[in-house]
C-alpha cells in the first residue's frame, strides 16, 4: 500500500509534539550533579560569607558611632573657640559650621543650653543620640534605619567634652553618614568575597587532599574488587595512614580478603559437590557389582573366605551408605543419628582392619579399649568419626620417612557415669599452630599437602549431632583427638508412665 492509498485522515494525523524520538543508540543523558568537592567548596563559601555577616552587623553599628563621635569631637573644638566669650563673626561661624559638616552647635552646662552656632534652623530633628548611653542592640537597629532610609534625616548628637564639665550638642544630617556607611559596607562586602574564596580554595584543596581522593580511592577499590571478588589481587592495598581514612582502608582490605576467601571456598564446593556427585553415581555401580561377587563368594567353601568374608561385605554395606550420604555434607545436613548400644573395642578393631593397620608393617595399632565397653551411639557414624581420624593419622606418617621414627596409632577409651571419653592418638608430628585455628572448618582445617580438611569437619558435625564434643589435646606428644558422646538422657516422665505409676 502506498501513500495515496492509506486514509487522508491517517495521512493528516499530526505528531504529537511531546513526544520525544531517540536514535537507537541514543543514551539518556544523566543529570547533571555536584560531586562531592563541589559541595564542599560550595558550603565554605556559605559558611563564610554567613560569618562575615555575622561579624558585619556589629561591626557597620561601631563604624556609625565611630563616625558620629569623630564629627562630635571635632565640633567640640569648634565649639570651644566659640564659647571663649569674644563675638565670632557670622562669616566665621559659617565657615566652622561648613568645615564640621554642621548645622548647630550648643554648649549645655547643667541644665542651660547655650547657642554658639546656627546655619539655618532645622524643621525637625529626626533621631537624638547620647554617645554617653548607647546600647548595643539599640546602636545596630539606628545604624540599619540609616542604610535603608533613602531620605535624609536629621541627627542631634549629645557628648562630654574630654577635661570639661560642659557637654556639646550638635545637629547634623545623616547624609555623608549613609554615604560613608555604603562605601564601608561595599568594601565589607568585597573583603568577604575575597575571604570566602580564598578561604574556599584552601579548604577546597585541603579537604579533598586529605578526605575525597582518598574516598574516591576506597570507591574505586570497591568497585574493582565487585569486579571479579575472587582475584585476591584486587584487593585494596592500605597507605598506611595512621588516621580514620587509614582505618578504613585496612577494615576493608581485612573484609575483602574474607570475602575472597569465602566465595573460593563457596566455589570450591559448587566444584566438590559436582565432582562427587559424579563420583557417587560410578561408585554406586562398582559397588553394585562387588555386592554380585559377595554373593557368589558366599557359597565358596574355602574357610579362609568364610571368615573374611563378612567383613567384605560389612565394608560394602558402609561404603553404600556413604554414597547415600556422600552429599548431605554439601547440603549441610546429616541423618540424625540412629543410637544403639555399641562393643566400642570391636568396633576400633573394624577401623583398623578396614585401614589395613594390621598388616602394615611401618605402623603399630594400638587397640586399648577394655572389653565389654560399651558406648550408646550411631555405630555408622561413629565408625566414620575414627575412621576419618585414624586415617588423617596414617596418611601422615606413612608420609614421615626414617627407620628411628615410631609410627603407632592408638585408640582408648574409658566411661565415667553416661560419658564416654575416646582419644586417638598417634606419634606423627602433630598439628601446626597455623592450621589448628581452623581446624574443624572445611578447606582449612588439613595439615596434609593436597588434604582438603573435609574429614575432621564430617568427624566435627557427628560428634555435634550426639550431643558430644570434639577437641584437639595439647599436652599429648604427636596428635591426640579427645571425643566425648553422653548417653542418651532418660525421661523419668516416659519410663514413669510405662510402669504406670
Amino acid at each position: 500500500m502506498t501513500d495515496s492509498d492509506r486514509p487522508a485522515e491517517a495521512q493528516a494525523q499530526p505528531r504529537d509534539p511531546s513526544t520525544k524520538v531517540t536514535a537507537p543508540d541514543e543514551q539518556p543523558r544523566r543529570p547533571w550533579r555536584a560531586g562531592l568537592s563541589g559541595k564542599l567548596l560550595v558550603l565554605t563559601l556559605l559558611f563564610v560569607m554567613m560569618s562575615e555577616i555575622l561579624i558585619y552587623v556589629p561591626s557597620i553599628a561601631n563604624f556609625r558611632l565611630s563616625w558620629l563621635r569623630d564629627s562630635h569631637a571635632t565640633a567640640s573644638v569648634a565649639a570651644m573657640v566659640l564659647a571663649d566669650g569674644s563675638e565670632v563673626p557670622k562669616a566665621l561661624q559659617g565657615r566652622l559650621l561648613a568645615s564640621t559638616d554642621t548645622i548647630a552647635i550648643a554648649l549645655l552646662t547643667g541644665e542651660r543650653r547655650r547657642l554658639l552656632a546656627i546655619d539655618m534652623p532645622p524643621e525637625t530633628v529626626d533621631v537624638h543620640v547620647d554617645l554617653s548611653e548607647m546600647k548595643p542592640f539599640q546602636a545596630i537597629v539606628d545604624a540599619f534605619g540609616v542604610l535603608f532610609e533613602a531620605h535624609p534625616h536629621t541627627i542631634r548628637v549629645t557628648g562630654a567634652v574630654p577635661g570639661q564639665d560642659e557637654r556639646v550638642e550638635i545637629v547634623i544630617s545623616d547624609r555623608r553618614l549613609r554615604a560613608a556607611m555604603l562605601a564601608y559596607s561595599r568594601n565589607i562586602l568585597l573583603l568577604s568575597l575575597m575571604i570566602s574564596i580564598i578561604s574556599a580554595v584552601l579548604v577546597y584543596m585541603s579537604l579533598r587532599w586529605l578526605l575525597v581522593r582518598p574516598i574516591k580511592r576506597l570507591s574505586s577499590a570497591i568497585g574493582h574488587f565487585a569486579e571479579n571478588p575472587e582475584d585476591a589481587d584486587r584487593v585494596i592495598v592500605p597507605s598506611g595512614r595512621a588516621d580514620e581514612i587509614g582505618d578504613a582502608e585496612r577494615q576493608l582490605a581485612t573484609m575483602q580478603r574474607q570475602l575472597s576467601d569465602t566465595i573460593q571456598q563457596k566455589r570450591r564446593l559448587a566444584d566438590l559437590g559436582l565432582a562427587v556427585s559424579k563420583i557417587n553415581h560410578d561408585l554406586r555401580n562398582l559397588l553394585a557389582s562387588a555386592q554380585l561377587f559377595s554373593d557368589r563368594l558366599a557359597s565358596s567353601p574355602d574357610p579362609t573366605v568364610q571368615r573374611i568374608l563378612p567383613k567384605i561385605v560389612g565394608t560394602l554395606d558402609r561404603a553404600v551408605g556413604y554414597t547415600r550420604s556422600v552429599m548431605s555434607y554439601g547440603r549441610a545436613r546429616e541423618a540424625p543419628p540412629s543410637r544403639r548400644i555399641v562393643d566400642l573395642r570391636q568396633l576400633a578393631d573394624d577401623v583398623g582392619e578396614v585401614l589395613g593397620l594390621p598388616q602394615q608393617s611401618g605402623i603399630v595399632f594400638d587397640n586399648r579399649i577394655e572389653p565389654r565397653l560399651e558406648i550408646d551411639a550411631d555405630p555408622d557414624q561413629l565408625f566414620r568419626v575414627l575412621v576419618n581420624l585414624s586415617r588423617n593419622a596414617v596418611q601422615v606418617m606413612e608420609a614421615e620417612t626414617g627407620a628411628a621414627l615410631v609410627k603407632r596409632l592408638e585408640i582408648s577409651a574409658h566411661r565415667e557415669g553416661s560419658v564416654v571419653t575416646i582419644r586417638v592418638t598417634d606419634t606423627g608430628p602433630g598439628v601446626p599452630a597455623k592450621v589448628r585455628e581452623h581446624l574443624f572448618q572445611p578447606f582449612q582445617g588439613s595439615a596434609r599437602k593436597g588434604g582438603t580438611g573435609l574429614g575432621l569437619a564430617i568427624a566435627a558435625e557427628l560428634v555435634r549431632a550426639h550431643g558430644g564434643t570434639i577437641r584437639l589435646a595439647e599436652e599429648a606428644p604427636g596428635t591426640a583427638f579427645e571425643i566425648t558422646l553422653p548417653d542418651r538422657p532418660v525421661d523419668l516422665a516416659a519410663v514413669r508412665r510405662a510402669a504406670g505409676r
